[in-house]
């Protein structure tokens, strides 16, 4: 039988050891052993695969019924809050580049006649823009 360190002491030395490792999370980012997009794009056959295999053998759900709501609102509180607002500055930019193309196909909509309040006809003017919005995500 192979000898193995304790789960304790291999959890220690991870938390420990780890987070001093920023500097070659950084550096490996900055220099990659090959392009990130090009061999993202390469992997697309392996990707639909693993995804197809793992969605037949139920590895989702599988994985969200053992984590449960508990541990999902546990580590989302204890490390989103903090994270939030930092990512939100940091991604402005994409958020405004996504958005653009929306909100130029929302003002390019022509909308049917707004009825009075709670008149059913006005979901009417949400199918028109979510049909808008569709086409300019499909093509």
């Amino acid at each position: 039988m192979a000898e193995v360190k304790n789960i304790g002491a291999v959890k220690e030395k991870w938390a420990r050891v780890t987070p001093q490792r920023t500097e070659d999370y950084k550096i490996g980012v900055q220099s990659p052993r090959r392009d990130w997009a090009t061999a993202a794009a390469a992997a697309k056959d392996a990707y639909k695969a693993g995804v197809t295999e793992a969605a037949g053998r139920g590895a989702y759900e599988k994985g969200v019924g053992e984590a449960g709501s508990g541990k999902w609102k546990e580590k989302a509180l204890a490390k989103g809050p903090g994270r939030f607002a930092e990512g939100v500055m940091v991604g402005a930019g994409d958020y405004a580049k996504g958005m653009e193309p929306v909100l130029a196909t929302i003002s390019a909509t022509t909308l049917p006649p707004k009825f009075p309040r709670g008149d059913p006809r006005n979901i009417q003017r949400v199918s028109v823009i979510a049909t808008a919005l569709r086409k300019m995500k499909t093509g």
